[in-house]
Parts: structure tokens; C-alpha cells; sequence
């Protein structure tokens, strides 16, 4: 697959690959590979190499990329979720089921952190079957609590602190996403696996 490199100044690259999956993968195999960047951020559809010395060297590592089928091998993250949210019967209908069933999916489904964004911590959660997508709130919720789970689309995610917001919640955890003091600041960071455990 041809990448599509866009430099930007002097020391920094957006590299553009089309799709989340893709793009976690090149940067799983970009930092693997020990490419010199400050910072390889996956995003959805592309790839930032920010702080790269040689443009050229980096535009001639990627020329020989081509991205593989194989599920990211990241750690395994599993973070109790109460399932008591307030779109859990409108997603059990959506999904033709009920709240039980909501659940049963929710939680049996493997899911990868593809990036970050939106707020610190905030890991957009690919793994959901195209079936199971669900479209956003008409209106924003202005304020959703901090440790929803929800989802939009074919993302899941959970809210690593109060904001607005109009994702699908199906329920809320503790589990901290985002301690600025902690080594990994971000608990559910790019290529981490995720499970759902009810709680």
C-alpha cells in the first residue's frame, strides 16, 4: 500500500493511510522499527512523525512498509464496567435485543485502542462489529460524567473525565484513563487490547 507522506516544516510528517487499522499498524511498526522520531501518533486515517531529523530517510523506510492482517499483540487492559447507563434499552433495540444481550456482546467482544483524541485518555475502541453500530446522540448530552462507557458508530470509548458529549452509554467504570503522574499516563493508549468485565 502506497503511503501518502505530507511533510510539514522542517521536522515533521503526516503520513496518510486511509483507515484507523492501517494506521495503528504502521506505527506499531514504525516505533518497532526504531524509526527516529520524537513522536509517532496514529490517528484515524493517518500518522504524524513529529521531531524526524531526515525527511528523506523517514519518506524512504515507509516506501518499504505494506501493512500486515495481524491483530495488534499490545497489553491486555480489562476495566469492570456497571451496565446501567441511560441508552441501554435504546442500543438493545437497535441491536434487537435486550439489556442482557447488550451486555453479553458488550463484553465479549475483544476491542483495540486505534488512537487517541477528544481529551486526554480518551482511546477510540475499534473492535465492534459493523452490525452493531449506532448512530450519536441527535444532541449532545452538555455533560457526561467521567468513566462512561459508551458508543457512536463502530467506536466504543470511555470518558477519562466530565464533558459534553453524544455517545450511547451503556454504563460507567472507575477505572482511571488518564493520570498525568502515572509512567503510562494514558491506560488505554494505542495498540492496548481492552475487555469489558460487568461489574
Amino acid at each position: 500500500m502506497p503511503v501518502q507522506l505530507r511533510p510539514f516544516g522542517d521536522t515533521a510528517a503526516l503520513a496518510e493511510v486511509g483507515d484507523a487499522t492501517t494506521a495503528l499498524a504502521l506505527a506499531t511498526w514504525a516505533r518497532a522499527s526504531g524509526l527516529a522520531a520524537l513522536e509517532i501518533v496514529p490517528a484515524a486515517e493517518t500518522v504524524l512523525f513529529d521531531g524526524v531529523a531526515d525527511l528523506g530517510a523517514l519518506a524512504a523506510a515507509l516506501a518499504s512498509w505494506s501493512p500486515s492482517d495481524a491483530r495488534p499483540d499490545g497489553v491486555l487492559v480489562e476495566v469492570p464496567v456497571t451496565y446501567d447507563g441511560p441508552d441501554l434499552a435504546a442500543v438493545a433495540q437497535a441491536w434487537g435485543t435486550d439489556a442482557e444481550g447488550v451486555v453479553r456482546r458488550h463484553s465479549s467482544t475483544e476491542y483495540v485502542a486505534s488512537f487517541c483524541g477528544f481529551a486526554p485518555g480518551f482511546a477510540y475502541l475499534a473492535g465492534l462489529p459493523a452490525e452493531l453500530a449506532v448512530p450519536r446522540l441527535e444532541s449532545p448530552r452538555p455533560r457526561v460524567p467521567a468513566g462512561s462507557v459508551g458508543l457512536a458508530g463502530p467506536w466504543c470509548g470511555v470518558y477519562p473525565s466530565a464533558s459534553p458529549g453524544g455517545w450511547r452509554l451503556l454504563g460507567r467504570t472507575d477505572a482511571v484513563l488518564w493520570d498525568p503522574d502515572r509512567e503510562r499516563p494514558a491506560l488505554l493508549a494505542p495498540g492496548t487490547r481492552v475487555r469489558f468485565v460487568p461489574a
